[in-house]
């Protein structure tokens, strides 16, 4: 039997065998799992474990490259795997299959039967080739259909072989598999595998044969159909078929969802109705109208935190309101001149009137720290005094009080309030 007439025979096959899964999955489409799986809920929510059972045709050559004989046999192989679904797209598998590979040398095929090495025929058992192989779903995400049906795959990996040549003793070498195949779902637990492998051996003792009296590495083929078992609770869907497209698009239409989306959507609404009403300040004082006490002061007034205007202590001092205060520029204490007449006014009335005694109270503007205006303002009225004394006013009489920035008469937001601020008032 010749490689082209196993090719017509394999293809037919593989074509009857898709023919009945297809029309397995038909009659079984309407199975569903019930299942609460979210996106993001980890492996734990799923079943990922499965074996599996296969038979097919194990052959001495493969499609491509260099082979020993082209008048070769097709003899039946069998196995089973174990695998673990790590996600829809990838999974490891340990696999294993057994069984015969055997072949003779064609005359007609234009090499020297007579080369060294060069045998007419072979036949040897393979006891068993074992192996750890990746399988990458390359049709994981399914957009016509919710669920997968259908999966096509690509594997590959290493293991060990041990085999028996018709004239030699066991051995045990390694080879490395390659294969394709597609999985078709029948239901939540059996899907139908068809596959087909390709088998690296590191060696060149399979059929004892030299091409051409040179050594060529074997290798061999393993064409399969099989059934493939889902294991655990049917109340778990299963991971290989998995679409997690779909399990997105029916975790946002969840109606439960839909229902915190509104009702996140009324709170926002909510929350920014009161950060308006919040930020709302007819009267433009800065305090809300929300918390304003006092709403429509008009324009510029110094208000406090309820939004009611300050009303500022006026100066009760009978001398105050004869001689006026004594103000000073920005963070000094020194006299102005123009201050020299109403101190001199005064020294003359003290001097005059030896009962009389003077209070001098320093003030400053709210510029700086409060502890620094209170120096400052104990500086400018210590400044009045010395004035005063040196003038030939006894400094018994005068006694002095700092204030700091604690009493203005006019507001500290403004300029011409600071200056204001910044005196000495004489009681």
């Amino acid at each position: 039997m010749n490689y082209s007439t196993i090719k017509k025979l394999v293809a037919g096959s593989l074509f009857s065998m898709a023919a009945l899964a297809a029309s397995a999955q038909d009659s079984t489409s309407t199975t569903t799992s019930t299942s609460s799986a979210t996106v993001f809920g980890g492996r734990s929510q799923y079943r990922t474990w499965s074996i599996g059972i296969n038979g097919g045709v194990l052959a001495p050559v493969i499609p491509f490259g260099t082979n020993d004989y082209n008048d070769w046999d097709a003899n039946f192989g069998y196995g089973l795997f174990i695998k673990k679904q790590l996600a829809p797209s990838f999974a490891l598998k340990l696999d294993g299959h057994a069984g015969k590979v055997s072949g003779k040398f064609d005359a007609n095929d234009g090499r020297s039967g007579t080369a060294a090495g060069t045998r007419q025929e072979f036949s040897t058992d393979i006891n068993y080739a074992v192996s750890l192989k990746g399988v990458v779903n390359v049709g994981t995400v399914s957009f016509l259909s919710r669920q997968k049906n259908v999966d096509f795959f690509i594997q590959a990996g290493a293991g060990l072989t041990g085999y028996t040549p018709d004239d030699n003793g066991d051995r045990t070498e390694l080879f490395i598999p390659v294969g394709v195949g597609m999985n078709f779902r029948l239901g939540e637990v059996v899907a139908f595998n068809l596959g087909y492998d390709a088998n690296f051996l590191d060696a060149d003792n399979l059929d004892r044969t030299w091409a051409n009296g040179a050594s060529n590495k074997d290798k061999w083929s393993y064409g399969y159909a099989g059934l493939e078992f889902t294991l655990g609770s049917k109340s778990k869907p299963s991971l290989q078929w998995s679409n997690p497209v779909a399990l997105m698009y029916d975790e946002l239409k969840d109606p439960t969802l839909r229902q915190e989306v509104e009702a996140l959507k009324t709170r926002v609404s909510t929350l920014e109705n009161t950060v308006n009403q919040l930020a709302a300040d007819a009267d433009g004082d800065g305090v809300s109208d929300r918390f304003d006490k006092c709403p429509g002061t008009p324009a510029g007034t110094v208000v406090d935190g309820s939004g009611c205007p300050i009303v500022f202590p006026a100066s009760d001092s009978t001398a105050a309101g004869q001689y006026g205060t004594i103000q000073f520029e920005f963070d000094s204490s020194v006299l102005k001149t123009s201050s020299y007449p109403t101190l001199d006014k005064v020294s003359s009335d003290l001097r005059a009137n030896s009962t009389t005694v003077l209070d001098l109270q320093g003030h400053a503007s709210a510029e700086g720290t409060e502890e620094y205006n209170m120096s400052l303002s104990r500086d400018r009225a210590n400044s009045v005094k010395t004035y005063l004394v040196n003038s030939g006013v006894d400094a018994n009489r005068v006694t002095v009080e700092a204030f700091g920035e604690s009493k203005p008469i006019a507001s500290n937001t403004t300029e011409e309030g600071r200056m204001q601020n910044r005196r000495v008032e004489i009681k």
